[in-house]
């Protein structure tokens, strides 16, 4: 994973509810935790735009029904700021479904994705229809 040029504020935590943004068949993820971040003994692991989280299909169809997967946070409703001063927030959070390289697994993605998530994981820009 490359490091991102942006400070972003870790807003999503632990059993937090993010939409699925492309075309797999899921509809909402459960956050499980967060790849590469320790905490103290029993402390929650948080995730922004460009981590990579583990989570559990919490709705969606039948055959991916309570799966754990990988995915990617391409958005964020909580503000952050980039290295150029501007302030950066969406209207919901959303992750995309990824492999262990990193490449998504569906085909389509809907709705914008974040320049710090495409900056990490080229392979979701690719398919991308708008980056902000």
């Amino acid at each position: 994973m490359k490091a991102m040029s942006s400070s972003t504020s870790k807003a999503l935590s632990t059993k937090s509810l993010v939409k699925c943004a492309d075309n797999s068949g899921v509809k909402i993820f459960e956050i499980i935790t967060a790849k590469g971040y320790k905490t103290k003994r029993k402390g929650r692991v948080n995730a922004c735009v460009g981590s990579m989280v583990w989570c559990r299909t919490y709705k969606g169809n039948e055959n991916v029904r309570n799966k754990v997967f990988r995915a990617v946070i391409v958005r964020q409703k909580k503000e952050y700021r980039r290295a150029d001063g501007m302030r950066i927030s969406f209207e919901d959070n959303a992750a995309v479904m990824v492999d262990e390289k990193g490449e998504p697994k569906a085909s389509m993605i809907k709705g914008p994705v974040a320049k710090e998530a495409v900056e990490r994981f080229p392979g979701i820009g690719k398919i991308a229809r708008i980056i902000v």
